[in-house]
C-alpha cells in the first residue's frame, strides 16, 4: 500500500474553510513562533498485541505504531503539537484528541470537522496544549469498532511546575471481549449492546496486559494517571488499604480530596489523577478491586511491597495542581438549556415514571422502535444523530456564559462528553457539588439530573454525546455549535 499523500482537493478546501472561521478564537492559541514544536507520527495499523499471558495466543488487534495503547504523547503546557496520522487500515480513520481546547479543524470528527483519513493516506493534526492535564487520542470514525480493536493512546501535558512525587506512572484502563483463542470478538455492535449498557468486555487491561501485580515501596508516593478507554466499562476502583487522593479530573485540577464512597469512579472516557502514598510495610501485598457492578467486584491486580522501604513515612509535599487558563462561567447570568437523553431498553418506561412526554425508546423486553441498523435507538431532545453531520440542536452565544440542564431519562449510566469545552458541574439532582469539578466528560446515572456550566469561548460546531461508543452510535449524539 502506496503511503504517499494523495491529491485531495475537497478535504483541503474543507479543512482551510473550517480553520478560517475558527482561528479567530478567544482561546490562548499562540503562533507558531510562539510555542516549542513538538512532532510525533501515528500509524494506524493491524498488528499483534498480546493482551492474556500464555498460554494463550497473541491477539490480532489495531494498533498505533504496532502498539495497544499506541505510543504516550508527551509535551509540556504550551508547548505546539504536530502529529502526522498514516491510515494503513483497509477503512478510513480520523483521530479525536480527547478533552483537548483546540481548533474545531483539529477536533478528527468525520464530515463535520475533516475529511475522514481515507486508507493510504495521511492528516496532520496541529494545535497548542493549552491546558495541562491528563488526555487522550482515539479515532472519531466508527469509533465503537476502532477504539474496541485497539486504536488509543494517552497524551500527557506536563505543568511548568507539578507537584513532587517519587514516581509518575499512566494507566490506561480497558476491557475486551474476547474469545477462548484471545481474539477479539467480531460482534461490534450488536443489537443487546446497543440497547443496553454496551459493549461490556470479559478480559481487562492495563496499558493493554492482564495485569498482576504493582510493586511499591513503603513511603513512597506515587502520582497516578488513570485514563478509562473502554466502550461501554464503568471502573470504580478499590485501592484497599489505599487512600488515594484525586488531584485532577479529566485533566483538570481540583481540590485535592478522597474519592468519595472510597472508590475511584470513571466512565468510559473519564481520567483522574491521584496521588497514592505507599503506606504498607515491607513485604506486604494489598489488592485493587473493581467494583462498579453490584455482585461482578473481581481484583484488578495486586499492590506488592519491595522488602526494603524507601523512607519510614511517606512526605507531605503539596499536591495541589496550577489551575489552567479556563475562563470561569458567570452564573447569575448564563443562559440556561435543557437537554434530555432518552431511548434505550426500557426507556419509555423510565420517561412515564420521571413525568415526561415518551419521545421514544423500548418497553420491558420488548425491540420496539429499533430500527434494522442500530439507529434510532437513543436520543438528545427527541432526536437520534444519524452520522455526524447535524444540524446543531443548540447554538450558543459566544464568549457567553451557559448552563446546560440536564436529565437522564433512561434505565443506564451516560458519561456525556463535549467536545472543544470544559465544564464545571455545578449541580447533582438539585444539590450544588461540592468541588464544582472541571470535566469534558461527566457520568450520569440513570434518572439522574445535572447542570454542567461553562464559557463557550470556542468558534465551531462541536459534537456532543455519550461516550458508551454504542449508545453514539446507535443515536445519543448532536452537535452544539457556538457562533
Amino acid at each position: 500500500m502506496s503511503l504517499k499523500c494523495k491529491p485531495n482537493v475537497t478535504r483541503r478546501a474543507f479543512v482551510a474553510s473550517s480553520l478560517a472561521g475558527v482561528m479567530s478564537t478567544t482561546l490562548p492559541f499562540p503562533g507558531m513562533a510562539e510555542a516549542a514544536i513538538r512532532k510525533f507520527s501515528l500509524r494506524a495499523t493491524p498488528g499483534r498485541t498480546r493482551l492474556v499471558p500464555e498460554p494463550h495466543p497473541d491477539t490480532a488487534a489495531w494498533c498505533y505504531n504496532g502498539k495497544v495503547p499506541g505510543p504516550e504523547i508527551r509535551l509540556r503546557q504550551g508547548d505546539r503539537l504536530q502529529v502526522e496520522v498514516i491510515n494503513d487500515l483497509a477503512e478510513e480513520t480520523t483521530v479525536h484528541w480527547h478533552g483537548i481546547r483546540l481548533p474545531n479543524a483539529m477536533d478528527g470528527v468525520p464530515h463535520l470537522t475533516q475529511a475522514p483519513i481515507a486508507p493510504g493516506d495521511r492528516f496532520v493534526y496541529e494545535f497548542n496544549a493549552v491546558d495541562a492535564g491528563t488526555f487522550w487520542y482515539h479515532p472519531h470514525q466508527r469509533s465503537f469498532e476502532q477504539v474496541g480493536r485497539g486504536l488509543y493512546g494517552p497524551l500527557i501535558v506536563e505543568e511548568a511546575n507539578p507537584p513532587r512525587v517519587d514516581r509518575e506512572v499512566t494507566w490506561v484502563l480497558d476491557d475486551w471481549r474476547l474469545t477462548d483463542d484471545a481474539s477479539i470478538s467480531d460482534d461490534f455492535g450488536n443489537a443487546h449492546d446497543v440497547s443496553h449498557a454496551g459493549r461490556l468486555g470479559n478480559t481487562v487491561t492495563i496499558n493493554g496486559l492482564v495485569p498482576e501485580t504493582f510493586e511499591v515501596a513503603s513511603g513512597e508516593r506515587i502520582r497516578l494517571r488513570l485514563i478509562n478507554a473502554a466502550n461501554a466499562r464503568i471502573f470504580a476502583l478499590d485501592f484497599g488499604d489505599h487512600t488515594p487522593r484525586i488531584i485532577a479530573l479529566d485533566g483538570q485540577p481540583v481540590t485535592p480530596h478522597d474519592p468519595p464512597g472510597g472508590l475511584v469512579v470513571l466512565g468510559p472516557a473519564m481520567r483522574a489523577d491521584v496521588i497514592l502514598d505507599c503506606i504498607g510495610v515491607p513485604g506486604a501485598q494489598s489488592q485493587l478491586v473493581d467494583r462498579a457492578y453490584r455482585g461482578n467486584d473481581f481484583r484488578v491486580l495486586d499492590f506488592t511491597y519491595a522488602d526494603t522501604a524507601l523512607r519510614e513515612a511517606t512526605p507531605d509535599w503539596l499536591i495541589t495542581l496550577p489551575v489552567n487558563p479556563i475562563p470561569e462561567p458567570d452564573l447569575s447570568s448564563a443562559q440556561r438549556h435543557e437537554v434530555t437523553f432518552t431511548g434505550g431498553m426500557m426507556g419509555m418506561m423510565v420517561e412515564r415514571e420521571m413525568g415526561l412526554e415518551p419521545r421514544g425508546g423500548m418497553m420491558g423486553g420488548g425491540m420496539m422502535g429499533m430500527m434494522h441498523d442500530g439507529r434510532g435507538i437513543w436520543f438528545v431532545n427527541g432526536k437520534a444523530a444519524e452520522g455526524h453531520v447535524l444540524d446543531p440542536f443548540l447554538t450558543l452565544k459566544r464568549d457567553a456564559s451557559h448552563i446546560l440542564e440536564m436529565t437522564n431519562a433512561t434505565a443506564f449510566d451516560h458519561p456525556i462528553h463535549l467536545h472543544g469545552h470544559s465544564f464545571r458541574v455545578i449541580s447533582r439532582n438539585g444539590a450544588p457539588t461540592p468541588h464544582r469539578e472541571w470535566q469534558d466528560t461527566v457520568l450520569m446515572a440513570p434518572r439522574e439530573r445535572v447542570e454542567i456550566a461553562f464559557v463557550a469561548d470556542n468558534l465551531g460546531d462541536w459534537m456532543f454525546h455519550c461516550h458508551i461508543l454504542e449508545h453514539q452510535a446507535a443515536g445519543m449524539m448532536g452537535v452544539i455549535r457556538v457562533a
